[in-house]
């Protein structure tokens, strides 16, 4: 038999034929005896459950284990999800714990500040510190105050601890703070308990040098050093630090006041001495006034 190009054979024809008569033969009678609603057809139905079903068993596991496969993959997806969204809400929360954190750093050192002990007849502004130079050979900050809030020249700077530094340069909403480490820095300070004055003289290194002692064997390491007030710039009584020897032999001051964490400080305002202009009006003693002798001897 020849046949040319996609042509199908004869004797396959009838073979595909007889095949799918076959199988609608079959899938016609499961119908029927799917539907015949007879006794005896029912209990051929479940003969045929009990002679076919448990032999499909094997079938059935890779259809069970497709169906395990997704819902695993579904649980997966939902717990990705989950872990995702806990990521983003711990991003979050570290967020609020770093603001927490400088929160609780900047009401610490305001809480600090409230503990100074100044005198009364003193007063002061607080700032906040907004910039330092950023420089090694200059050793100053900004603050957010200035003249406007009473701030003058000269003027003391505080912390929680100690003696920051002094102003030198003011604006009408800002002003500029010299620290004691600045090479500039001169500030007449008393140690204790010996009472020797001496000049804090800065040089840009962490603990300032004691200069112009008196009696330099008296000085010991941990003596506290306060402002002695000398010239009426800075209030006495002020701490300053306390003394430690330096690698170099010479007595430094180590500040107490913290400059790594310096956020806010204290500008003191010192109100002007009286000043007495002229003699004023001065009440002397009261004079007895005498009696007048007469005149021209009348009583003679």
């Amino acid at each position: 038999m020849s046949f040319h190009g996609d042509q199908t054979p004869d004797y396959l024809r009838g073979v595909r034929r007889v095949i799918v008569g076959a199988v609608t033969l079959g899938l016609v009678a499961i119908f029927l005896v799917w539907r015949i609603d007879n006794a005896r057809v029912e209990q051929l139905r479940v003969s045929l459950v009990d002679r076919f079903v448990p032999s499909f068993d094997w079938t059935l596991k890779p259809l069970a284990a497709a169906a395990g496969l997704v819902s695993d993959f579904r649980s997966y997806a939902r717990v990705y999800a989950q872990n995702e969204e806990l990521r983003r809400e711990l991003q979050r929360m570290q967020g609020w714990r770093e603001a927490a954190l400088q929160l609780e750093q900047k009401n610490a050192q305001l809480l600090a500040l409230n503990n100074v002990r100044l005198n009364p007849r003193l007063s002061f502004v607080t700032g906040e510190v907004m910039a330092d130079s950023g420089s090694p050979f200059r050793h100053s900050v900004m603050v957010n105050v200035g003249r406007g809030d009473g701030v003058a020249d000269g003027a003391a700077v505080v912390d929680g601890r100690g003696l920051v530094g002094r102003v030198a340069g003011v604006g009408e909403r800002s002003a500029r703070v010299i620290l004691l480490t600045d090479a500039s820095s001169r500030v007449p300070a008393t140690v204790r308990p010996s009472g020797q004055r001496a000049i804090l003289a800065g040089d840009n290194r962490a603990a300032p040098t004691l200069d112009l002692l008196e009696q330099p064997d008296e000085i010991r390491p941990g003596d506290r050093v306060v402002t002695s007030g000398d010239g009426g710039l800075l209030p006495p009584e002020i701490l300053i630090g306390q003394v430690v020897a330096g690698p170099d032999g010479r007595l430094r001051v180590l500040p107490a006041a913290e400059y790594r964490r310096l956020d806010f400080v204290r500008v003191i305002r010192q109100q002007p001495a009286a000043t007495v202009e002229g003699p004023g009006d001065l009440i002397g003693p009261l004079v007895a006034a005498r009696p007048e002798a007469p005149v021209g001897g009348a009583g003679r």
